[in-house]
């Protein structure tokens, strides 16, 4: 859940998704095909990305003699332009998708060319191919997943080990907090308001529990008692969490929380690799000081992270098979280029790029090399986790994106730290309301 995260929205997925549907009824211009030209909708909006994708474009135009057209939206923007773009009668050939619910639709609307034979040419890292009735229709360019960064320097000056129960960190947390000359220092920082943020960086110490939402049969497993044993468990330690983070956690976003860190109001927080970038950017006397960590459980032994993803899909248009071919070369020929625009937060999928010598020789990724060792370890070790609530159950549906945009989980964590609630009956509210929401 890429993460630029500015913000992006997976909104409007039952609102949006029937609009596939009638945009079938609009013809696609047969010149669009004659102009030999490729529509590109990037959904990174950052100036190395968009420039990494115009070189590839422009290189193209002069080897293969078809235009490529990049059209850039923040990720939130994404679908909604893929979708008026259908509706308009001129629907992009390949577009960003940043949400498994978007691509479903799209793929059971007719939307979408399949690309199963280019997907297959690679070996992925794990839960990141989404299948549609057997076919692949995204090309995955990065995992998103967040994990917990922590003040590595702190840790040493008291002596502190990395933690790998709840109470390990609840401890360091309070540990590592301190009010020095009216400069306060917390030892979390964590959203918990009814948005994107929360439900991408709060939650994985519930998947490193091993709570689920539905199993492979779609059978609401959120609502059985162990679950909601097992959940109750994780308010009562997020309570506790909650009293080591800054005031106006309800309000804050992805901006909020790396900033925290950066400046050193917290000793820690979650995030993807993009982390290591803003220390490099805007704190660079941190970005030798940072540790990094899954999530953990209650008895050190699971430990999890948060899922996010980014991809991309070929339209089903007149120059389809064009796209397809671009995706090839573009793979082969300017993948690793674009990458390294964000070269710690584009974690490759792809576990080919990880022994590549081309991706290894960016700077960022050969100075923090135990970072990067670290983040290809949350794929390569079997003990971690990697889950969220979107990619729940066992393909993508409709469901689990429900469950997702109606921010219960967030709801049920506000529950039990802004009312005060007990575990046990904020558990039974938030069950009750993914009952009516998957209905």
């Amino acid at each position: 859940m890429s993460k630029t995260f500015q913000g992006p929205s997976r909104r409007a997925i039952l609102t949006v998704g029937a609009g596939a549907a009638a945009a079938t009824a609009f013809p696609m211009p047969a010149v669009h095909a004659q102009t030999k030209e490729l529509r590109f909708l990037n959904a990174e909006p950052a100036v190395d990305s968009v420039r990494a994708l115009r070189v590839a474009a422009a290189q193209y135009e002069k080897e293969k003699g078809v235009k490529v057209t990049i059209d850039t939206v923040p990720s939130g923007d994404a679908y909604t332009r893929t979708i008026s773009a259908i509706k308009g009668g001129r629907p992009y050939d390949i577009s960003t998708i940043i949400f498994a619910a978007h691509v479903l639709t799209l793929a059971n609307e007719g939307q979408l060319t399949p690309i199963t034979e280019l997907v297959n040419k690679h070996k992925w890292g794990k839960r990141i191919l989404f299948p549609v009735n057997g076919q692949h229709y995204w090309y995955m360019y990065d995992y998103n997943l967040s994990w917990l960064f922590y003040r590595k320097d702190l840790y040493e000056a008291q002596k502190l080990e990395v933690p790998t129960t709840w109470a390990g960190l609840l401890e360091n947390c309070r540990r590592t907090s301190s009010s020095d000359g009216g400069n306060q220092r917390f030892g979390m920082a964590t959203p918990i308001g009814s948005n994107d943020a929360t439900s991408w960086m709060s939650i994985a110490y519930m998947w490193a529990e091993g709570v689920s939402l539905f199993d492979d049969a779609w059978k609401n497993t959120f609502a059985t008692d162990e679950n909601r044993k097992r959940t109750a468990a994780y308010l009562d330690f997020f309570a506790d969490l909650y009293k080591t983070m800054p005031p106006g956690m309800t309000q804050a976003g992805f901006g909020q929380i790396t900033a925290a860190f950066s400046s050193g109001q917290a000793t820690h927080a979650p995030y993807a690799g993009r982390m290591i970038e803003i220390l490099e950017q805007r704190a660079p006397q941190l970005a030798d000081k940072y540790g990094m960590m899954p999530y953990p459980d209650s008895a050190g032994k699971g430990a999890a992270v948060n899922h996010g993803y980014d991809g991309w899909v070929v339209g089903k248009t007149p120059m389809a098979e064009e796209a397809v071919r671009f995706l090839e070369w573009f793979s082969d020929a300017h993948y690793i280029n674009f990458l390294h625009s964000a070269p710690l937060h584009f974690q490759p999928p792809r576990l080919d790029i990880y022994d590549d010598p081309r991706w290894r020789a960016h700077p960022l990724i050969e100075k923090h090399a135990a970072a990067v060792k670290t983040m290809q370890g949350f794929l390569d070790d079997p003990k971690i986790t990697i889950r969220s609530i979107d990619t729940e159950g066992p393909a993508p549906d409709l469901r689990p994106a429900k469950v997702f945009e109606s921010f219960l989980i967030p709801e049920m964590i506000q529950n039990k730290v802004l009312r005060n609630m007990a575990s046990d009956a904020c558990v039974e509210e938030a069950v009750a309301k993914m009952n009516r929401v998957i209905a």
